[in-house]
């Protein structure tokens, strides 16, 4: 669903639900989603995962939603989907510390490839979450830019610019840890610009921070600035946002 409400044409439930999301505020979003149908109950669970990775709370309201959309889905892609919310619930856990599940994240999103065919929607999704398990738990980043590269060719065939400011970003991410800085920038400068474009405010604020990384004085404390007033504005949000929004002590890694 990572693009679901963001486009002209979509409905106008779909595009309420993107304004509450985008805004995070999951929890109103989910409420609006009907409970009866398998795509409807993988969204409402998709949101609430979401937002256990922007707050770090929730964790249980997620784990409810999920098993409520495991339990209706009935084809293999309805399943594959499921799946990849398992795995992306595990590792978000995992990434913040509070269990690790990163066994589970494994084992749900190799279910989700067994389900989900190359080239079938929800594949780039896909992709793009093995990566950042890669990136993140096995630290394997030649693995992490594959699937990040095969997300991106993914979202740029299926015109979903919210995955697309995703791949953008963490492809920028590691070619600023091997030191191309000229590209990270690129990179940086594309995500930002696709989730201003989309008025993906809780997303905006982490890719100020990024491109804050890859830029000189002054610019680089004008983008923290404006990061750090979206950051209050959406009530200290992402969590995790808040030691990256002053500058690097002099001589620190950057990387």
């Amino acid at each position: 669903m990572s693009g679901d409400g963001t486009t002209a044409d979509d409905d106008p439930l779909q595009t309420a639900v993107w304004r509450l999301r985008s805004r995070a505020c999951w929890a109103d979003a989910a409420a609006l989603l009907p409970t009866d149908t398998p795509r409807a109950t993988l969204q409402r669970a998709s949101l609430l995962v979401e937002r256990c990775l922007y707050t770090e709370r929730g964790w249980e309201a997620a784990e409810d939603a999920l098993r409520t959309a495991e339990a209706r889905a009935h084809s293999d892609e309805e399943r594959g989907a499921a799946a990849c919310e398992r795995g992306r619930l595990a590792y978000t856990s995992t990434l913040h510390r509070v269990r690790d599940r990163a066994d589970e994240a494994r084992a749900a999103l190799g279910r989700a490839a067994a389900l989900i065919p190359p080239g079938a929607p929800g594949r780039a999704l896909l992709d793009f979450r093995r990566g950042l398990l890669a990136e993140n738990l096995t630290h394997s980043p030649q693995a992490a830019r594959a699937a990040y590269r095969r997300a991106h060719a993914g979202a740029t065939a299926q015109s979903d610019p919210l995955l697309l400011s995703c791949t953008w970003r963490h492809l920028a991410q590691l070619a600023l840890r091997e030191g191309e800085l000229a590209e990270a920038r690129h990179g940086f400068a594309e995500s930002l610009r696709l989730r201003e474009d989309l008025g993906y405010l809780i997303g905006t604020a982490p890719a100020l921070v990024s491109l804050a990384e890859t830029e000189p004085e002054p610019e680089a404390t004008r983008l923290r600035e404006e990061a750090g007033r979206l950051f209050r504005l959406l009530g200290g949000l992402p969590t995790w946002l808040a030691e990256h929004l002053s500058p690097p002590a002099p001589g620190a890694a950057t990387a």
